[in-house]
């Protein structure tokens, strides 16, 4: 495969996503040969951000900026991308497989009338055709799927393509498209951030998630202050979110968020099937929980039995000690 490939840049609280960059080394994956073209819209100037993309891989930037694109509406958002699809007639699409990119995506292929494979964690060479894999039956197995004909368009799972060196030294044309963004039927009167500040969860590397075993919202301090010395997330069980121990942004499962982190600390969670659904390919799991028949540990690569209230405490200390 030649010609381009256009990369859907993610932009939150005027910042870059990880993810943008995982999207362009899977853009490289897909072809190595096709010019990488990054995609970024917003309300202000979007040149620095560019500029970034570019570092990281994209071989040029094209950017709508429209104060009807101040926060995401998939009819706004639509407009803007759809212009620069029709204008560039790409080979194919990537974008990450995040909460925008689960509502925009399928969208943009209606609208395209072209098929989407959603939710890759890798590309795999099966030679003149890329190879996407991705889970299925919430992760207990997995998928290989190729395009036949058509539009290569593709959703990533964030944390599990590396995205390529940052080489500050590249440098790429950076444009601006004027779309006239109108007819928005959707008004976004105020946006209320409930997930936890600092690392965004999805992208975490590190996350600890506490469940039912953590007994209250104050029990959810201890783990609040061990992902702050890992410098990682946190993140909760469903059934810790229905006893309000948290908010319902921190859930990890079938039906909240799917993660892939490189660790991943169980705390108080006893491996409800449809938990591990959302954090079983996590690179290395660590089970803490005072019941060793505890179905978590099935899973787990470490496992520590004990009452986490005395573990947690310890382990903030040895970690510190050996920072």
């Amino acid at each position: 495969m030649s010609d381009k490939l256009l990369v859907i840049g993610e932009v939150r609280e005027g910042e870059l996503r990880n993810v943008s960059f995982e999207a362009i080394a899977a853009a490289k994956q897909i072809s190595s040969e096709a010019e990488i073209v990054g995609i970024l819209v917003g309300d202000g100037n979007l040149e620095g951000l560019a500029k970034e993309l570019i570092q990281y891989g994209a071989d040029r930037v094209t950017t709508v900026m429209h104060e009807n694109l101040k926060t995401y509406t998939s009819e706004g958002y639509g407009q803007a991308i759809l212009a620069i699809i029709h204008e560039e007639s790409p080979a194919g699409i990537v974008m990450g497989h995040t909460s925008i990119g689960k509502d925009l995506t399928p969208k943009l292929a209606g609208k395209l009338q072209t098929g989407l494979i959603s939710d890759a964690v890798a590309v795999e060479s099966g030679g003149d055709q890329p190879v996407f894999v991705r889970p299925i039956y919430s992760g207990k197995a997995f998928e290989k799927k190729i395009i036949k004909s058509g539009m290569t368009f593709v959703t990533i799972r964030p944390n599990n393509i590396a995205p390529l060196e940052k080489d500050e030294s590249r440098t790429g044309n950076v444009s601006v498209k004027d779309v006239d963004v109108t007819d928005i039927r959707t008004v976004v009167k105020e946006v209320v951030r409930k997930a936890s500040k600092g690392v965004d969860l999805s992208e975490a590397s590190v996350i600890v998630a506490g469940g039912r075993g953590v007994k209250s919202a104050e029990g959810f301090k201890p783990l609040y202050e061990l992902a702050d010395v890992l410098g990682g997330a946190v993140g909760a069980s469903r059934g810790a979110c229905d006893a309000e121990y948290c908010d319902y942004a921190l859930q990890i499962g079938q039906t909240g968020k799917v993660v892939t982190p490189d660790l991943y600390i169980a705390v108080g969670i006893s491996g409800a099937i449809q938990h591990l659904a959302g954090m079983s390919n996590s690179k290395v799991i660590v089970a803490i929980n005072k019941d060793p028949e505890s179905n978590i540990f099935n899973v787990a690569d470490y496992g520590i039995v004990g009452d986490l209230f005395e573990v947690i405490p310890l382990l903030i200390e040895e970690i510190k000690q050996l920072k």
